[in-house]
């Protein structure tokens, strides 16, 4: 088979190193990738959101299978469009991407099918929602509703930073038109918890739960980021609160989608937080996450490709998902300045040392070739990833590799984990 996989950031390494393990694959297509994935795939410099480009290339190619990383391509309709060129994709459509593309959406299907999520109320105008927050006070959650890379969730300690969140989201559109409505939602406390899930349309596989580090700095201070690691299983992963997740979120979702005529196919990424009052949807993503993928998909046994293909075919139940036990710990090392401004262009060393050690998988994030050298594009330049026997281990294995690698202005998180241990008593 010829597989193309869509986009350049570290999930979509982590993809291509995973779909090039089938031996199904012939030949293996990034578009654009980036320094790490050229050493395992043909990168294609082509922007995803071209998608008559894309689409252009994937029929002179002959690509028998597309896997999209990001979610720009899929808000924009890139499954749409394989599928009037009868070219095999993996993903969700248009129509069923709102789930991400809009939270105003998601927030009306969860509400109207009972599905579990925090209380709140939905602007289009700044002043009303300002005078909304005077009135029910902080913490409070202000939400963009549109796509916003990840930054468009503040959460306000106080009115004040709430009105500014409002101001700046609806007024100066620092997310452009993701910003024409907000969602102003209460301010939920509990452990958070990334589930991801294959599906069909109509049936439904969970992956191992993630849990994912927002913030820049240790123990969760500074401002938000992409993510800046994640580590899998989390310690919520418990057999009655995966079934609990099962028949509270992903089935009552899968059916909701099935009833408006928009069958979801694809991944389908659930944020969620444990409060003392039980389970609550923070949002859905309709793609695999960033950098949940990079520690989930390690520990994956069967092929990608064959799971991929049966959610396009709607046999999903037939293919067989299995997983080792083995805990898997990404920690991302950004560039100096990230999330705000930053430098590129700065040279990576200790890749070649790294990539000896056995159960260590380093996928590369904002990477590309410069002069023959490896050098940092990006704000999250590299996801290192280890395998343990349990979360202890994985820490103790994935932070000795990330002191191998060095690059000026180098920052990360050296808490990675930490929450897992101490939930155990380690």
């Amino acid at each position: 088979m010829k597989i193309l996989v869509i986009g350049g950031g570290g999930r979509e390494h982590t993809l291509v190193w995973k779909i090039a393990q089938s031996k199904r694959v012939k030949s293996l297509y990034a578009l654009p990738g980036n320094a790490g994935m050229a050493k395992i795939a043909n990168c294609v410099d082509i922007n995803p959101s071209n998608l008559s480009k894309v689409v252009d290339f994937a029929g002179k190619e002959g690509i028998d299978l597309t896997v999209v990383g990001p979610e720009a391509p899929l808000a924009e309709g890139i499954v749409d469009r394989f599928k009037e060129k009868k070219l095999n994709i993996f993903g969700p459509s248009r129509e069923a991407a709102r789930l991400e593309e809009s939270k105003v959406f998601a927030k009306k299907i969860m509400q109207e099918h009972h599905i579990p999520t925090a209380q709140c109320e939905i602007f289009s105008d700044a002043e009303e929602a300002k005078r909304y927050v005077r009135e029910v006070g902080a913490p409070i959650v202000v939400k963009a509703d549109g796509l916003a890379a990840g930054k468009g969730v503040i959460i306000a300690s106080t009115t004040h930073e709430a009105e500014e969140a409002i101001r700046a989201i609806m007024e100066d559109k620092i997310f452009g038109h993701a910003g024409d409505k907000v969602i102003i939602e209460e301010c939920l406390r509990g452990e958070e918890i990334s589930m991801l899930a294959f599906s069909d349309g109509e049936n439904i596989v969970a992956m191992p739960s993630a849990q994912d580090h927002k913030r820049i700095f240790d123990e969760d201070k500074g401002p938000n980021t992409g993510g800046m690691g994640a580590y899998s299983p989390a310690p919520l992963q418990k057999e009655d609160f995966l079934r609990k997740i099962m028949e509270e979120v992903f089935i009552p979702l899968i059916r909701a989608m099935k009833s408006r005529g928009i069958p979801y196919v694809g991944v389908i990424y659930a944020g969620l937080m444990m409060t003392e009052h039980g389970l609550n949807v923070l949002e859905f993503n309709v793609r695999f996450g960033d950098p949940e993928t990079q520690a989930v998909l390690p520990r994956l046994k069967g092929d990608l490709v064959d799971i991929a293909e049966g959610c396009i075919n709607g046999n999903l139940k037939d293919v067989e998902v299995d997983w080792y036990n083995d805990a898997a710990i990404c920690v991302v090392m950004a560039s100096g300045g990230y999330p705000g401004k930053y430098e590129i262009g700065k040279k990576i060393y200790g890749l070649e040392e790294i990539g000896k050690l056995k159960d260590i998988y380093v996928f590369h994030a904002g990477t590309a070739f410069l002069n023959n050298e490896v050098v940092t594009s990006g704000g999250r330049v590299l996801g290192i990833t280890a395998m343990g026997k349990d979360i202890e281990e994985a820490i103790k294995r994935v932070y000795d590799a990330v002191s191998l690698v060095k690059f000026e202005s180098a920052q990360y998180r050296k808490d990675i984990g930490a929450r897992a241990l101490k939930r155990s008593g380690g």
